[in-house]
């Protein structure tokens, strides 16, 4: 089985819901498997450290997570354009990977929720994607022949797969729902041709 490491930072619950969609997507390809991961909020110097294990929800994320994972989709909330300081904390520890090649050759994808329709989309996502080229793996965006690209009037972006949260009170909207699936799916299958044959093309 391929397995496909999708790692994010929620505070609010939409960045969640994107995964649990990516999640979907990626058990829909047959021979791939999704493993969901998160990290812990950023302690200041007023708080005590972050609990080793969460209260509830999804397992902290390792760097032998990363190190086990055919693939990976990573996810975050917007912070002035940028992934949140949770994650990105994470990745800034992930320089041992770096040095030993780890993740390269691997796909990695990006996705993300804003609270207004301009909120910095966009810009997030690329930032998350920084660090993805340093780790020299193999970005998959959403190309234009999904449909749902064209139709949306909320969430999703060439980019990745994205939610605006300020424009429905019912979650994700079923464009969103369905990029955010396509995305992952794009990631297993990948995977699996990369995985089976490192040489196979992967357009």
């Amino acid at each position: 089985m391929a397995q496909i490491l999708v790692l994010f930072y929620s505070r609010t619950g939409a960045t969640l819901e994107l995964a649990r969609q990516v999640c979907r997507g990626i058990e829909a390809v047959p021979g791939a498997t999704a493993v969901l991961r998160t990290v812990p909020a950023v302690a200041t110097s007023v708080d005590g450290p972050a609990q080793p294990v969460p209260a509830s929800g999804p397992a902290y994320a390792s760097a032998e997570d990363l190190s086990a994972c055919d693939g990976l989709v990573l996810g975050s909330p917007t912070r002035f354009g940028n992934m949140a300081a949770p994650l990105k904390h994470f990745l800034d520890g992930t320089g041992a990977l770096w040095a030993s090649g780890a993740l390269a050759g691997k796909p990695a994808a990006v996705f993300t929720s804003t609270q207004s329709l301009h909120g910095g989309q966009e810009t997030t996502l690329l930032s998350m994607m920084l660090p993805l080229l340093h780790h020299g793996m193999v970005l998959v965006g959403l190309p234009y022949s999904e449909e749902a690209l064209h139709q949306t009037r909320s969430g999703g972006a060439p980019y990745g797969a994205t939610h605006v949260s300020g424009l429905a009170s019912g979650g994700l909207s079923p464009h969103e729902k369905e990029l955010a699936q396509a995305l992952g799916r794009r990631v297993a299958r990948i995977a699996l041709r990369l995985r089976n044959d490192p040489a196979a093309p992967t357009g």
